[in-house]
């Protein structure tokens, strides 16, 4: 085994951490910018997820980052210091070669916008499935600003369960204030929130490390099925109303694929709700078909429809990637428009199908 200087290591993803945040911060809504920078707080400072955090702290943490932030906004990343050779940062699979044998596994690509994300954590354990590597991460040495549960780069998955339980805490406590996500409710009543927190929270983390996985696999063997062309359509609506309905197609044929069909076959009604906690934003006006079996299940406790739905769904989803990228390859760049012309229609009809 080669030595490995993980202080060094740490210290560059920590700096590209930085980098990246100096970047793309300012492409977060005041909002959203407020509530990241609070919990990347917390994880820099080891808070519990369920403590207070001094609120003059934080506001000086901020002043000073930001400042930070501002001698490095047009840096270049710096290579990752491994045992006899520097590796660009986005060598994740050249980098882990070296890592993992030690206990560690590293991430380094890009996101939505494409945001830069790096992160190094523990390896808590990996496996393959359908021909690709699972990384399941568990504390984490190095994160950015934004840090996504799942990853998928290179064949490879990466599950940072660190990273799950702060967003399950989050959404857990936006339930908690409001009581208005009756699925989130749901959900929350299988777990022993009011008694025991903490190991609620560690059960329901266990639980959608799989649903994670599940959705990350139906992302991979749809990358593998589009090569090259989805990512060219992705840069040509990127920051765009088209950017997030083109991403809300590819997000329900992967779940019609890969992770719908995997919570049936589970058969775990935590996770089921949880999904469906989480059917949003455009998803969920594309989808609303998805939402109707849902509560045919909870009416009937039956999971029959929601079975023929999903299959449904994997075809009607495939069918709606592979006509966009029709679309991309005569409009080319100027495919927006196009984009959300043909979601609008489909949105009416949507609404028009539901209302009979």
């Amino acid at each position: 085994m080669s030595n490995l200087d993980l202080d060094a290591i740490v210290g560059a993803v920590r700096q590209n951490c930085h980098r990246s945040d100096a970047q793309y911060a300012g492409d977060l809504t005041l909002c959203t910018f407020l509530l990241k920078m609070r919990e990347l707080y917390r994880w820099e400072n080891a808070i519990p997820l369920t403590g207070e955090m001094p609120r003059s702290e934080v506001g000086d943490w901020m002043n000073a980052r930001g400042q930070l932030w501002d001698g490095i906004e047009s840096a270049p990343y710096l290579p990752i210091p491994l045992p006899g050779f520097d590796a660009d940062p986005f060598e994740s699979r050249r980098i882990n070669g070296e890592l993992l044998e030690h206990g560690y596994v590293y991430g380094g690509g890009y996101g939505r916008h494409c945001k830069p994300h790096f992160f190094l954590g523990e390896l808590s354990r990996k496996e393959s499935r359908h021909g690709f590597d699972i990384y399941v991460s568990g504390r984490e040495l190095a994160r950015d600003l934004d840090a996504p549960p799942g990853m998928y780069l290179d064949r490879t998955l990466f599950i940072r369960t660190e990273a799950l339980r702060r967003w399950l805490w989050e959404k857990y406590e936006e339930w908690h204030w409001s009581r208005k996500n009756q699925a989130m409710g749901r959900a929350v009543a299988c777990y022993p929130f009011d008694s025991a927190p903490e190991a609620a929270l560690d059960a329901m983390t266990a639980t959608e490390t799989e649903s994670v996985i599940l959705h990350e696999l139906g992302e991979a063997q749809i990358g593998a099925q589009l090569g090259g062309a989805w990512e060219g359509l992705l840069m040509a609506v990127l920051r765009s109303r088209a950017e997030i309905m083109v991403r809300a197609v590819r997000d329900l044929y992967a779940d019609c694929l890969s992770t719908l069909p995997g919570l049936i076959e589970r058969g775990d009604p935590a996770a089921i709700h949880f999904y469906f906690a989480n059917l949003v934003g455009m998803r969920r006006k594309l989808a609303p078909e998805l939402l109707v079996a849902y509560q045919h299940w909870l009416a009937q406790g039956d999971l029959a429809h929601l079975r023929e739905v999903v299959a449904e769904g994997g075809q009607l989803w495939k069918t709606e990637v592979d006509a966009l990228l029709a679309l991309h390859g005569a409009l080319g760049e100027g495919i927006g428009p196009a984009v959300e012309a043909r979601m609008a229609t489909r949105l009416a009809c949507e609404a028009a199908t539901m209302t009979k």
